[in-house]
């Protein structure tokens, strides 16, 4: 009995017990087991890895769930509510701003008559004696060179001389030599029409009330006058130009004047006018400054010498400050000047208000240039070949420099009806020297600004023979930047800026500013 309850209970001494593998040296129980022989026998060799949740693929959402999501029907109401709101305020944005474009001030463009935009080309037509037109061919060549001046942007002929002659422009009905100038004046008035020029004939200086008694009264000159208009104005004529010094140059006359005219009116650009050419200082008034269209003035005052640059200087100065701006003027030279100043002069007529009226040129006279080249192509033995390069030359950029300004006067609103504003000038002269400190105002060197809205046209003018360097300090109010026009050396092309600006001496700039950042 005790022997079998030995091997029961397996714990005899002396003997290894035999499961002593399961619990004995170097046996570890694997996780969750007992150590017993059951589970040492179903412990697996490798423990399973377990595998991941199998991912959910992406599906749209139903409209349902795109509801719930997006916070039900109320949503609806909040977008329908924000979009309403947004066109709102773009249409109060809109709104706004035609308000701010209709109400913020603006310059308003007056309808310019034709006189007012046209340039004014005078000649003095020694073309009808007849040592003169056997030289140019008279009357003929002036008729072929009328589409060439049209072309340069000239609108009006202010023809000069052609009754101081012996012709009288009121006898119409002259026979013999006289018949034959008539005649030939005549085709000069057809031609010009058919080149689309206008044409103003000179009476300065002429006796326009006709003979007169003993007592000095006229005798119905009215009628021998007035009847001479008519012939003059259906041959095709524009307008008259008389002195302030004539007798002519009143009330009474001027207002029978204005009877014919209206007959000959019909549209704005039939109109005929009456240019009053100013020989004084002061124009006499009129009680009815209507009665006068044009007042020519001259630039510099008339003088027997060439007039010095500060005398050009001078004279510029007065003619800029005493505008007046109840009439229309039209701006000649008038006086001498030397020929280094004659491009300068030429730029400051074409910039400034009113129309210039340009006295003839032979550097832009077609005759002139077709005789040059053929005088250069024949090898002429008197002049060397540079002069007849540099002549040629020189011609050349005549008539660009006045192509460029006539063009520039057409097109630009600053340029032909814009407001008019003198600068005070500081200058520093440049004579290689390192003074960086402005020298006292100069009256060698003038400046006005053009501008129409937010155009602006700067035009400098140096009337001495020194350079001169603008002060960087001087019209802080104006642009800085801007791009060059037309100059007198025709040689100033693309932007620029005034503070690095040099003015070479008689040279004058065109210069159209605009604002940092703009391109206008």
């Amino acid at each position: 009995m005790e022997h079998s309850d030995r091997e029961e209970t397996g714990s005899a001494p002396g003997r290894m017990p035999l499961n002593a593998g399961d619990t004995g040296y170097g046996s570890v129980p694997g996780p969750g087991l007992s150590g017993g022989e059951v589970a040492s026998e179903s412990a697996p060799l490798l423990i399973p890895v377990p595998e991941p949740e199998p991912v959910q693929q992406w599906q749209p959402m139903s409209k349902q769930q795109l509801e719930v999501a997006a916070g039900g029907a109320g949503w609806r109401k909040v977008r329908c509510y924000l979009v309403l709101l947004f066109w709102l305020a773009w249409v109060a944005m809109l709104a706004t701003s035609i308000a701010i474009v209709v109400m913020s001030p603006r310059p308003v463009a007056t309808p310019l008559r034709w006189w007012q935009k046209s340039l004014f080309y005078q000649l003095q037509p020694d073309l009808f004696t007849e040592g003169q037109a056997e030289e140019s061919g008279g009357v003929n060549a002036l008729c072929e060179q009328l589409p060439y001046l049209r072309s340069l942007g000239i609108g009006a002929l202010i023809l000069e001389g052609l009754f101081d002659k012996g012709v009288s422009p009121f006898n119409v009905t002259a026979t013999g030599e006289r018949s034959s100038t008539l005649a030939q004046i005549q085709h000069l008035l057809a031609e010009s029409n058919k080149a689309g020029l206008k044409v103003v004939l000179d009476f300065c200086q002429l006796d326009l009330l006709g003979p007169q008694d003993v007592a000095g009264n006229a005798d119905e000159p009215s009628n021998t006058v007035l009847h001479a208009l008519r012939f003059w104005l259906e041959q095709g004529v524009d307008g008259f130009a008389i002195c302030d010094t004539d007798a002519a140059y009143s009330e009474k006359t001027l207002l029978e004047w204005r009877g014919v005219f209206k007959e000959f009116s019909n549209k704005e650009e039939e109109e005929r006018i009456v240019v009053v050419k100013q020989t004084q200082d002061i124009l006499s008034p009129l009680n009815n400054i209507t009665l006068v269209d044009v007042v020519m003035k001259s630039i510099l005052p008339s003088s027997p010498h060439l007039l010095s640059a500060k005398e050009v200087a001078v004279a510029i100065e007065t003619s800029l400050q005493t505008r007046e701006e109840d009439i229309w003027p039209s701006w000649t030279i008038g006086g001498k000047a030397s020929h280094d100043l004659k491009k300068l002069l030429l730029v400051l007529m074409m910039t400034l208000p009113g129309s210039p009226a340009v006295q003839y040129d032979e550097d832009i006279d077609q005759t002139q240039n077709v005789s040059l080249k053929a005088g250069s192509s024949h090898g002429e033995m008197n002049e060397p070949s540079d002069t007849h390069t540099d002549k040629k030359k020189a011609k050349h950029l005549a008539v660009a420099l006045f192509t460029s300004l006539s063009r520039s006067r057409a097109r630009e609103e600053a340029l032909l009806y814009g407001s008019f504003t003198f600068l005070p000038f500081n200058s520093s002269t440049d004579s290689s020297s390192n003074s960086t400190l402005p020298s006292p105002p100069s009256l060698a060197v003038l400046a006005y600004l053009r501008s129409w809205g937010c155009v602006h046209f700067l035009i400098l003018l140096n009337v001495g023979p020194e350079v001169h360097a603008l002060d960087p300090a001087w019209a802080p109010s104006i642009p800085k930047a801007g791009v060059f026009v037309s100059s007198t050396g025709m040689d100033r092309l693309g932007a620029m800026t005034l503070d690095t600006l040099e003015l070479q001496p008689h040279e004058a700039i065109v210069i159209k500013l605009f604002e940092a950042g703009s391109y206008s």
